[in-house]
């Protein structure tokens, strides 16, 4: 099938189901991405997509075909076909008695279309039987779809659609699907008269006619299924009625032709004016052939010969014999050259095709075929070594190939547009990915809404923040860790310990600062102010601890310890440079944070006074450690943060939830305390001797590289003294 249906199927999920069922329906189907409209795709494509709609959607597969037929016939009035289909036919039997002819011309463009077709059986009752042929099985229930649409848009009618019979063809030469359905069109009108009365009668009346319809579709079925395969001929006037009964009943128009008494015309002026046109009679013998086609048939000018004997019908796909034509009467017929039957010399050219309509002529017994030859373009005339001057200039062939030429160039620039299109969605898609990889990073190193000003060419003005929470860490003797490794080893080391520290910023939802060295920031309430900023800085604390466990020192192989320091206070926070662009805190609130990170201990998380205050009844174990001096600020008090009472260490550390032995875990929390807990008699005692055993730790490492010169912090955290 042509990609036009594809496209169909594609926009009617969109629109009923919506986008994301038709994303899992490609999916699960394993198609592509788009599909072009002038490009042919293999038949299982649009199966396996109405299999797999069916199991998506949980809905049968007739029902899947009947609305994918009613929409077809939307999206082809859509596509810009509206016009040329309303113009079909007067009524809806001539409408579809014109579909094939629709699909022959519709094949000059889509040159691979294998169309079904149709035909169509009077009833004089007003019924009708529609024979439907595909060579596709298992589609047939697209065709209510399709005619009910038709007849509610264009005629105002409600069509019901029963099939008599469902088979394998055989009255035509291939083994094609034969459907047969028994149409019966009612009015709105009549429809609307008949409502009041079947809401004043009573249930049994309504029983009664349900009854009747259902008998009556019965013997239809019955009196179809025994019809002989060569049933007896209707007469002219048993014709005349059928067409009389159909529909309304009447002839609206009562216009009638006047004949002339013989034909004024003579053979020799008709076969010229008709150059190509065949007569045979009911043996297939050839009577009568116009001068063009005895020009590109030589053999036609023996007229004992069978027709065929030098031609094979390519359409309606029908036995060859008299009978099968007159059945088919209504069709156009494609007869096609047999290419042994050509002059050797002409055998290397293409097989040539003749297009037109089949006409009875009773009085003669014979057959009339008025044909055309069925070209498509200039180039396919030049192949068959045939010029404009051999079709009579009343044929509208000539114009058909001169227009059709200039469509087939629209075609070609038309695929070429959608095969673009294809390219530069693709290149969007690729596109749409990198963006959001760049945007990524640079999210992860700018505020999301400092980084879209960015963009944008804004200049981004310093912001105060009236309260915040900062934290800073680093690692215990990493001096001496960089003195006795190597550098990848360090490199290895740091990046393991910030990947679950960045991991933890998501988790609990605080903006990391930056990194220098071994020293890590992070602040709470900051860029977008918080309330609960305190909080959030204590909880990813209690995560650094936990994680930097899971961090092996790779000169001892056991895990690391860091010092965390937390201070409360307001600050000032401004984008810094132009060439690399930072997010900076400016305020004594830094220096403070980082005095409480460098008079810490290790494994603990040391609070300064205004974070105490900020975490005091909410939820969390705090310990005091005690008045210590502080460089640059003092004597300060300050605690020991030690757990979160309401949260474990899962929730902590953004774990999903499971099940844990319940005395293990109260083993664990035991050992925890037993293990951070301060006696409160010693306590400040302790605590004074531990700080000073970690100043002379800090000074001996101070020694060796000093990280801090002249009481200053790193450039790199711009804080101000």
């Amino acid at each position: 099938m042509y990609g036009f249906i594809n496209t169909c199927l594609q926009s009617l999920v969109i629109e009923k189901f919506g986008e994301e069922t038709w994303e899992k329906l490609k999916t699960s189907a394993e198609v592509q991405d788009a599909f072009m409209t002038y490009t042919v795709y293999d038949d299982i494509i649009t199966i396996k997509l109405i299999q797999e709609a069916c199991k998506v959607l949980g809905i049968s597969m007739e029902a899947i075909l009947r609305l994918f037929g009613e929409y077809f016939f939307k999206f082809c009035k859509m596509s810009g076909y509206d016009r040329m289909l309303r113009t079909l036919g007067g009524n809806l039997t001539e409408f579809i008695e014109n579909l094939d002819a629709l699909h022959s011309y519709l094949a000059l463009s889509y040159q691979e279309m294998n169309a079904p077709s149709f035909r169509v059986e009077r009833e004089a009752d007003g019924r009708m039987l529609l024979h439907y042929y595909s060579d596709r099985r298992g589609l047939c229930h697209i065709v209510p779809g399709i005619i009910e649409a038709v007849a509610k848009d264009f005629f105002d009618i409600d069509v019901t659609m029963d099939i008599l019979s469902m088979n394998k063809e055989e009255e035509r030469t291939g083994k094609k699907e034969h459907v047969v359905f028994l149409v019966v069109q009612k009015s709105h009108s009549q429809m609307g008269r008949a409502k009041p009365n079947r809401l004043k009668g009573n249930q049994d009346i309504q029983r009664d006619q349900e009854v009747l319809g259902l008998l009556s579709f019965l013997r239809m079925k019955e009196k179809y299924l025994s019809v002989s395969v060569c049933p007896v001929k209707k007469s002219h006037w048993e014709v005349v009625r059928s067409i009389v009964m159909f529909g309304k009943g009447h002839l609206v128009n009562t216009f009638v032709p006047v004949y002339p008494e013989r034909l004024w015309i003579e053979q020799k002026t008709f076969c010229n004016a008709f150059p190509f046109h065949i007569v045979f009679d009911e043996s297939l013998r050839v009577k009568q052939a116009g001068v063009n086609i005895q020009k590109y048939v030589p053999g036609l000018q023996n007229q004992k010969i069978r027709l065929d004997e030098y031609f094979s019908i390519i359409h309606p796909q029908v036995t060859f014999d008299i009978f099968s034509i007159c059945k088919f009467i209504n069709s156009q017929f494609v007869l096609k050259v047999r290419r042994e039957r050509m002059p050797e010399a002409w055998k290397s050219q293409p097989a040539l095709k003749l297009r037109g309509q089949m006409i009875w002529m009773e009085s003669a017994r014979c057959m009339i075929y008025l044909c055309s030859p069925k070209l498509r373009s200039l180039r396919e005339l030049e192949a068959h070594r045939m010029h404009l001057s051999d079709i009579a200039p009343h044929d509208t062939t000539r114009d058909l190939i001169l227009l059709n030429q200039q469509r087939l160039a629209e075609i070609e620039l038309s695929n070429q547009l959608e095969r673009k299109k294809e390219e530069l969605r693709v290149l969007s898609q690729h596109l749409a990915i990198e963006k959001k990889k760049t945007e990524t990073l640079l999210y992860a190193m700018l505020p999301e809404h400092v980084a879209n000003q960015l963009k944008e060419g804004k200049k981004v003005a310093a912001g105060e923040f009236k309260t915040c929470t900062i934290l800073f860490s680093d690692v215990v003797t990493f001096t001496n860790i960089c003195a006795a490794c190597q550098p990848i080893q360090i490199v290895t080391m740091l990046n393991s310990m910030y990947s679950k520290f960045d991991r933890l910023t998501s988790v609990h939802e605080v903006y990391k600062v930056e990194t220098i060295g071994d020293a890590y920031m992070v602040v709470g309430g900051v860029p977008v102010p918080i309330g609960s900023h305190a909080q959030r800085v204590a909880n990813f604390a209690l995560g650094m601890r936990i994680s930097a466990k899971e961090v092996m020192n790779p000169v001892t192989g056991e895990p690391i310890q860091i010092r965390v320091g937390i201070h409360t206070g307001p600050v000032l926070a401004g984008v810094v440079g132009d060439k690399m662009p930072r997010y900076c805190l400016f305020g004594d609130t830094v220096n403070t944070a980082s005095r409480m990170e460098s008079h810490g201990l290790p494994n603990k998380v040391h609070l300064s006074p205004t974070a105490y205050r900020a975490l005091e009844n909410e939820g969390f174990e705090i310990v005091e450690r005690g008045e210590i001096e502080v460089k640059g600020k003092g004597k300060m008090t300050t605690y020991f943060l030690i757990r979160n009472l309401h949260a474990s260490e899962d929730e902590i550390m953004g774990r999903p939830h499971s099940r844990l032995d319940r005395k293990g875990e109260q083993k664990r929390e035991a050992a925890s305390q037993s293990s951070d807990e301060m006696t409160p008699e010693g306590s400040s005692e302790a605590g004074q001797d531990s700080v000073e055993a970690a100043d002379r730790q800090r000074s001996s490492d101070q020694t060796e590289t000093p990280r801090f010169p002249n009481d200053v912090l790193p450039s790199g955290f711009c804080a101000l003294l």
